[in-house]
């Protein structure tokens, strides 16, 4: 049997406006290329190529970041671009999910806003550093730039309006958030996380927790957040208040099955590593 491969049409807009025009025009038949990780895999999933790539990589915009009480990061920003940026220890579990994320050949390429929209891919590291972080994404479409959290991102990720783009994330980084972020992998193809956890909180003068959030990526379909409620009022680090909060945690989740681990499995581990994560913050106080 004869099988014949077409060369999809690429355009390179120079700017935010021209590349919402052109996706926007194209509706159905095309889609943004950043890095290209998850479109690469595309075959594997099943899915028909698009007829049209909308590549983002003249728009200097989208490789944009800032440093501040909000950290604002670009869209274009690479995996390994957030492991070099100082944003301080609000954003530790985003700088550490970069780091840890697949292989350096991926981290090289994989972009911010590639993480966070890439539909199906559950074992997305950022996305539970951001959750937990409460991020918001700022997105440029048909109607104009808009804002909107993360968390309500990924409940409408698979019904976003033709055009509609990523341009950048803003993580708040206030005086007194630490965050700390864990994962377990098999070694299988791609490096992806049975699980992983990320843990922000808020620290008082006195060093105990006044308000904390925990995201758990890997084990459900998307990312999501469980109940911290057990580490409000502990002192930081607290390895009881953690294993409480873990164990809550894994007690709402509704795991997912796939060749690389049963659900149950992913599961049992979330507590272990939000007692590791949890573990890591005093040390982030300390320096």
């Amino acid at each position: 049997m004869l099988t014949t491969v077409v060369s999809p049409d690429v355009r390179s807009p120079g700017s935010i406006d021209d590349a919402v025009r052109q996706l926007t025009d194209l509706g159905a038949d095309a889609m943004p290329l950043a890095g290209g990780t998850w479109i690469m895999r595309a075959g594997l999933r099943g899915e028909t190529p698009r007829r049209c790539y909308v590549s983002l990589d003249r728009i200097a915009e989208l490789r944009r970041y800032s440093v501040g009480d909000v950290v604002e990061l670009g869209a274009q920003l690479t995996h390994r671009d957030l492991t070099s940026i100082t944003t301080g220890p609000a954003a530790t579990a985003l700088r550490q999910a970069a780091a840890l994320s697949a292989f350096p050949q991926v981290r090289n390429v994989a972009t911010l806003a590639g993480n966070i929209a890439a539909t199906g891919f559950a074992a997305a590291d950022l996305v539970p550093a951001l959750l937990a972080g409460q991020a918001e994404v700022e997105l440029a479409g048909p109607e104009g730039p808009h804002r909107t959290t993360l968390a309500s991102y990924l409940t409408s990720r698979d019904q976003r309006p033709s055009g509609e783009l990523i341009t950048a994330v803003r993580l708040p980084a206030p005086p007194g958030r630490f965050s700390a972020f864990e994962r377990l992998t098999v070694r299988v193809g791609g490096e992806y996380a049975v699980a992983n956890v990320a843990v922000s909180v808020d620290v008082d003068a006195g060093g105990s927790v006044h308000d904390a959030r925990i995201a758990v990526g890997a084990v459900e379909p998307v990312a999501t957040l469980g109940p911290a409620r057990a580490l409000i009022g502990h002192p930081v680090g607290d390895d009881d208040a953690a294993q409480a909060a873990g164990e809550a945690v894994a007690a709402g989740l509704t795991p997912r099955e796939d060749p690389d681990a049963p659900g149950w499995y992913r599961v049992a581990v979330v507590p272990t590593l939000v007692r590791r994560a949890v573990a890591q913050l005093p040390q982030l106080i300390d320096h």
